[in-house]
């Protein structure tokens, strides 16, 4: 009887231990490194390099931007047509002229900047009173970058 030689069953099996060393390699990685990821940044408001001017809004729009403006007391005005500032507004009357400048010009922008040293709540509020009174987007004011 000649000699045959025993034939083995092939099994196919994935090897999954380099797998779990490199899963380990990257745990220990993100364990390091995540004290170093930060939550918030720090912000020196109202300055900007991409702010648009008044006249590159009036090519975007059709209509002249509403400017509502809020000085460091949290006195409010209002700026329609870039004509004179209407200074020392109730937060109900500057409602009420930014819906009737809306309903005669639906395009227009309105745009609200505010001090640099005015606290952060009163730009917040202005801008939720504008927004309950309807005004569907708002947009905030910077000044340019002296380069």
């Amino acid at each position: 009887m000649a000699y045959q030689p025993k034939k083995r069953k092939l099994t196919a099996e994935i090897n999954v231990v380099p797998y779990i060393d490199v899963m380990l390699v990257l745990l220990i990685i993100f364990m390091v490194t995540s004290p170093f990821v930060t939550q918030g940044v720090d912000v020196e408001l109202p300055t900007t390099q991409t702010a648009k001017t008044v006249a590159d809004l009036y090519k975007d729009n059709s209509g002249a931007p509403i400017i509502v403006e809020v000085d460091q007391n949290g006195n409010l005005g209002l700026s329609v047509d870039n004509g004179d500032m209407l200074r020392g507004l109730v937060l109900n009357d500057l409602l009420t002229r930014v819906k009737a400048e809306l309903q005669l010009n639906p395009k227009s922008l309105v745009m609200v900047g505010g001090d640099g040293r005015v606290p952060y709540s009163f730009i917040i509020e202005t801008l939720d009173a504008l927004s309950q009174a309807g005004v569907g987007s708002v947009g905030l004011m910077t000044e340019p970058l002296e380069q």
